[in-house]
């Protein structure tokens, strides 16, 4: 893995000390010596990380971070901030401008190459989710960098292992009043309850007396279900080794005791700012392939999803040996209800069907709207006989009971017609069978409509 680190100090020494240490590890180094510089370079997007001084002449570190984090377009890059201050103090300031970390110099280099792997790392998957999102965009779907700027990272839910009493009490309180805490001390049952629980953020120490802290974190990276939950691990400052294998294997930040509590609250709010976002992401691309593959008005999936769908359960009938069939349904006089009434309430109809649609089949039946008034439900594992029937309850059902229209002010009567076909062979195709039911449903409106009629044999 590779990426490109923009390092940014006024001091040509310290440029140039960074440049060597990251290129020989392989990263792409890029230089900057101001402030003004390096936002410019980051506004182009042409960065993957930043290591920024703090002392700094015309703009400082914090205010470049700050800068940086206020931006829709930047927040999402990994800013480490790199000072001589170690005050507890300079460090929160750091991190309440939206640094992602904190290191001081002298710089150990393996502690650099590990935090600036593990920050790379997961900028590389916040910008496959950022591509994804951007297609989501032209479909009208808001991306949420806007929001993820104005979080707070408050009222996150916290998941803290521990097995100390006085340690986790303390830690506990001091998150109590910004953050929803629970609290589980022992680690066997501790991913369990971290798949089960929505947390946002997962408080793991490193000193667990009867169990390997790692392990626990590495069995959280592991699951599903956790794999994208954020881990703060906290640790003793003579333990270096462990923190930089937690790195390695997905530990997202570390905390060094004795614990401060404005930091534990500065680290605890960037963790569950940047979880929030992510899932946001996660959510936008979601909804978007969902867009894409559903009809906005009725819910049911579009006929562009159907057909690429229906090929692979033709497919797999035939391996099972195993029946299908098809429903080809049309509303009758449809027009009539859109010219009468308006398109208003032609819209009413189509989302009441596609509900009662819903209610008359099963879970692994597929519905849709195949284009206007048509739909289809593809019927796997059911013999002509069985969809007739279905197809029958149907028909009985729609016509039994009229739709509500105009907000329920008035009521129209709706009857459908419906086509049948079913799976001839291992040598019948999507497109034939939808023909065939196609050539049914013709038959089922020539003879007066309201009427199932199955393919002819």
């Amino acid at each position: 893995m590779t990426a490109r680190v923009l390092v940014v100090d006024d001091v040509a020494a310290n440029v140039r000390l960074l440049d060597a240490r990251l290129s020989a590890e392989y990263f792409d180094v890029i230089t900057a010596m101001s402030g003004k510089e390096a936002l410019e370079i980051c506004d182009r997007a042409e960065c993957d990380l930043v290591l920024l001084d703090v002392m700094m002449p015309d703009m400082d570190g914090f205010e470049v971070c700050r800068r940086l984090k206020s931006n829709p377009a930047t927040h999402h890059i990994p800013v480490v901030m790199v000072t001589a201050l170690d005050q507890p103090s300079d460090k929160v300031r750091g991190l309440e401008a939206g640094a992602d970390d904190f290191l001081t110099k002298p710089i150990g280099e393996l502690a650099l190459i590990a935090r600036v792997r593990s920050l790379a790392r997961l900028k590389m998957v916040t910008d496959e989710l950022r591509m994804r999102v951007l297609t989501s965009r032209e479909i009208g779907i808001e991306a949420p960098e806007r929001e993820a700027v104005a979080d707070t990272g408050k009222n996150g839910r916290v998941l803290i292992v521990d097995d100390r009493p006085s340690s986790y009490e303390r830690i506990a309180a001091m998150l109590g009043k910004e953050q929803e805490v629970e609290v589980n001390p022992d680690p066997t049952q501790a991913v369990f309850h971290a798949a089960d629980g929505n947390f946002d953020l997962l408080i793991v120490s490193l000193g667990l007396e009867h169990y390997d802290a790692l392990r626990l974190c590495s069995q959280v990276r592991s699951l599903d279900r956790t794999r994208n939950l954020p881990i703060l691990a906290i640790t003793e400052p003579d333990n270096t080794a462990r923190m930089l294998r937690g790195l390695e294997i997905g530990v997202n930040d570390f905390l060094i005791r004795p614990i401060d509590k404005n930091e534990l609250l500065a680290r605890v709010r960037s963790q569950v700012r940047k979880r929030r976002y992510t899932e946001r992401l996660r959510d936008n691309v979601q909804q978007s392939i969902e867009m894409a593959i559903t009809d906005a008005l009725t819910n049911l999936f579009n006929r562009r999803y159907m057909e690429s769908h229906l090929g692979t359960l033709l497919e797999q009938a035939v391996a099972r040996g195993k029946p299908l069939s098809a429903l080809l349904i049309d509303i009758d006089f449809f027009k009539a209800i859109n010219d009468t009434y308006g398109h208003d309430a032609g819209d009413d109809v189509l989302r009441d069907f596609a509900l009662r649609i819903k209610r008359s089949i099963r879970g692994i039946d597929l519905a849709c709207r195949y284009g206007g008034e048509e739909f289809v439900i593809v019927m796997p594992e059911t013999d002509m006989a069985v969809a007739a029937m279905v197809a029958e309850r149907l028909r009985r059902r729609i016509a039994a009971e009229p739709f509500a229209i105009q907000q329920g002010t008035r009521h129209v009567p709706v009857t459908i017609s419906i086509g049948i076909a079913a799976l001839r062979g291992p040598d019948d195709t999507a497109a034939s069978l939808l023909k065939r039911a196609d050539q049914a449903l013709y038959r089922a409106k020539r003879d007066g409509r309201n009427r199932v009629v199955p393919d002819a044999a």
